[in-house]
C-alpha cells in the first residue's frame, strides 16, 4: 500500500488532524458501551456530517499492542513491521538508539515471597519513579561487556538501553516479556528464542537480578519486568512515504517514541489534553499532519474502571470545539484499538472511526459508537488503510492510471 501511495502523493497546502483516543473502542456493560454511555454532544453531531466506519488493526480476531495499533495508523503494516515496546519507550524518552543497542521497556512492579503482587507498582508518582530510576543508573552503569542506560518514564514505566561493543544480528532481541501478565504469578526469566539472543538474555537476567537487589527495601517498587525486547529497525519516514511534515503531540514517551521512529517531529511535552490541543493551535502553520494523543481513555479500560473511561471520553469531546476552530481540511477521531473496561485489556475488536472532509458521503450514522460506526460509508477496513482515506479526502493523491 505505502508503495502505490509514493507514487500518488502530490503536495498542497491541506491539514490533516488524527486524533488518537487510545483505547477508545468497548463492549456492553448494563447494555451499553462507554462511547455509547458516554455524554458527546460534539463527536455525536460531528458523526452525522462524517465518514464513519470501523476499523481492524492487524488481522480479524488478533488483538493489538499499542504499538502495531499506532503503526498501522500512520499507514505501516505492523505484520511487516514488528517493533518492539522497548524502542519506542526508548525513543520517546530521548535516548539515543544505535545498531549495538537491544531496549527494553520495563515496569516497576511489587514481589512478594516470589510472586507478583502488583504488575504496575501501584501506578506510583512519576517523581518517586525518577527518584528509583536516578539510583538504579548511579549502581549501574555495565553488566559485562554492555553498557546500561536507564531512563524514567511515566508512573511506574522505564526504559532499559543494553549497549553492546559489536553490532548484533538482526535476531538478538527475539526474547519475550518476562512479565507474565498476571497478579499471583512468578516473574519469568528472559529466554532467548534464537542462538544470537542468548547474551542479551543473559545480560538481561543479570540487570533484573541487581534491580531486585537495590530495591528490595521499597514497599511497592521492589521489582522490574522487562517487556517488548527490541532493537533498531529500518523503516521509512512519514515525509518519504507521503510527502508530509509532521507533528506528534503526546504526553507519554512510548507515543513520542512511535513518532520518532517515523519521522514525526515529537517534542517531550507534560500537561493535560487541553494543553495538548493549545499546542495544536500554536503549531498549527508549521507542519501538515498532527498526531494528538489521548492516553488516559486506554488506563482506565485497563483497570476495568467503566465509569472513569467514560468520563476521559466525556472530557475530550468537552474540547473538542478547541480542535474544530482550526478548520482542518481532514479531522480524524478513532483508537489505536478497543479496551473494553469489561475485559480490563486490549482486545481484538474493531475500533470506531470518523472522517470529516468536504468530500464525506455523511448523513448515515446519527452519534459515534461502536454499533452507529457499522452503518457508515467506510465499513469495516484494515486499519493500515487510513492513510490513503486521510490523504485522498485532503485531495493529496493522483488518480491511479490512464
Amino acid at each position: 500500500m505505502q508503495k502505490i501511495l509514493r507514487s500518488l502523493v502530490q503536495k498542497n497546502n491541506s491539514k490533516i488532524v488524527l486524533v488518537v483516543l487510545d483505547g477508545l473502542g468497548g463492549l456492553p456493560v448494563n447494555g451499553k458501551t462507554e462511547l455509547e454511555t458516554a455524554a458527546t454532544p460534539n463527536m455525536d453531531s460531528l458523526a452525522r456530517a462524517s465518514a464513519c466506519g470501523l476499523h481492524i488493526p492487524v488481522a480479524p480476531g488478533i488483538t493489538p499492542g499499542s504499538g502495531p495499533g499506532h503503526l498501522s495508523l500512520f499507514g505501516y503494516d505492523p505484520l511487516e513491521f514488528q517493533i518492539g515496546r522497548g524502542i519506542l519507550e526508548a525513543l520517546g524518552l530521548g535516548l539515543e538508539i544505535r545498531k549495538t543497542d537491544v531496549a527494553v521497556r520495563c515496569n516497576y512492579a511489587t514481589i512478594k515471597d516470589g510472586l507478583i503482587i502488583d504488575r504496575r507498582a501501584g501506578r506510583i508518582p512519576t517523581d518517586q519513579s525518577r527518584r528509583l530510576t536516578e539510583r538504579l543508573q548511579k549502581e549501574i552503569t555495565k553488566v559485562d561487556d554492555a553498557e546500561i542506560t536507564f531512563a524514567a518514564g511515566m508512573e511506574h514505566r522505564f526504559a532499559v538501553v543494553m549497549r553492546f561493543p559489536e553490532e548484533l544480528e538482526k535476531d538478538a532481541a527475539q526474547l519475550p516479556d518476562t512479565d507474565p501478565q498476571q497478579e499471583g504469578k512468578a516473574p519469568l526469566a528472559p529466554q532467548p528464542l534464537s542462538k544470537n539472543a542468548e547474551k542479551v538474555a543473559a545480560t538481561a537476567g543479570k540487570i533484573i537480578e541487581q534491580v531486585h537487589e537495590i530495591l528490595k527495601n521499597e514497599e511497592r517498587a521492589n521489582f522490574a519486568l522487562m517487556r517488548g525486547f527490541s532493537g533498531m529497525p529500518d523503516i521509512q519516514t512519514f515525509e518519504e512515504a507521503y510527502g508530509l511534515s509532521s507533528l506528534a503531540i503526546a504526553t507519554y514517551p512510548m507515543y513520542r517514541g512511535l513518532a520518532t521512529l517515523v519521522g514525526m517531529h515529537a517534542p517531550v511535552l507534560e500537561g493535560t489534553v487541553e494543553d495538548e490541543i493549545a499546542f495544536l493551535k500554536e503549531q498549527y502553520n508549521k507542519y501538515d499532519f498532527f498526531f494528538l494523543h489521548v492516553k488516559k481513555v486506554d488506563s482506565y479500560g485497563e483497570d476495568g474502571n467503566f465509569a472513569e473511561k467514560t468520563k476521559r471520553i466525556e472530557e475530550f469531546d468537552a474540547l473538542l470545539p478547541k480542535i474544530m476552530e482550526l478548520n482542518p481540511d481532514v479531522l480524524a477521531i478513532t483508537g489505536d484499538h478497543s479496551t473494553p473496561a469489561l475485559m480490563k485489556g486490549h482486545s481484538w475488536h474493531p475500533v470506531p472511526i470518523l472522517l470529516k472532509s468536504p468530500y464525506v458521503l455523511g448523513g448515515l450514522c446519527s452519534s459515534f459508537s461502536e454499533r452507529e460506526c457499522t452503518k457508515g460509508e467506510l465499513g469495516i477496513f484494515p486499519t493500515v488503510q487510513l492513510m490513503s482515506f486521510m490523504l485522498a479526502n485532503s485531495l493529496r493523491l493522483k488518480k491511479f492510471g490512464a
